[in-house]
């Protein structure tokens, strides 16, 4: 097919809809295989001025979560979830993670909020430690369940769940796997007595499991 000779192009100052925006942003997301785009790249990759976005969205971030996208920058994430975090990629490797494992899968948090918060990210492993060794191991707060004797609720504590994984090494208590040696490998929390059958959420009853022996002992 002969290419057509004229082809037309957008007007420089012409007015740009919503849709349009979005879209873009979303074409620059697809371009770069990423779920979420910054500014600098966008001003390399977009078609339109990332001022234009912030002016007509408010802030870059509502921009980006209008089209679906992870927030590239949150401020004011708290310690929960930036803990939170810290523990899911322990867990995930096995071991104490690395600075560089924060711009990678399942880390949902960058570098700089943990820089921001506790000024480095050797300062930031230690609050964790220090927070997840706490004096107390908290357990959950008293379930709804009509039962009168369920004391806790189904879902173990940040801390409970790092004390957990912490005795057991950070390894299957049914196999013996670990995602330190072999990544891969899926490290669940798991009661011992199903918490559907009475077992409480408190660590004599709980144990590390992987996603394989989990699935395999289902609810006996």
């Amino acid at each position: 097919m002969t290419e057509l000779p004229f082809k037309l192009s957008r007007v420089s100052g012409a007015p740009v809809s919503d849709e349009e925006l979005i879209a873009d942003l979303q074409q620059v997301a697809s371009t770069l295989g990423s779920d979420t785009v910054s500014q600098k790249n966008y001003g390399i990759c977009g078609k339109f001025d990332y001022s234009t976005l912030i002016r007509r969205f408010g802030s870059w971030n509502s921009a980006l979560q209008l089209a679906g996208l992870s927030i590239a920058n949150e401020i004011n994430i708290s310690d929960e979830r930036l803990f939170d975090n810290l523990l899911l990629l322990w867990q995930h490797f096995g071991r104490q993670p690395r600075r560089s494992e924060l711009a990678l899968p399942p880390s949902v948090i960058s570098q700089t909020p943990y820089n921001r918060r506790f000024g480095s990210w050797t300062a930031a492993l230690a609050a964790f430690v220090d927070f997840a060794n706490g004096a107390a191991v908290e357990s959950p707060p008293a379930s709804s369940d009509p039962t009168p004797s369920r004391r806790t609720g189904r879902d173990p504590s940040l801390r409970l769940r790092w004390r957990v994984l912490q005795r057991d090494r950070f390894c299957c208590c049914g196999c013996g796997a670990t995602p330190a040696l072999t990544p891969g490998i899926e490290l669940h929390v798991d009661h011992i007595q199903p918490w559907s059958k009475g077992g409480e959420t408190v660590l004599e009853n709980l144990q590390t499991l992987c996603s394989v022996c989990n699935l395999g002992k289902s609810n006996v």
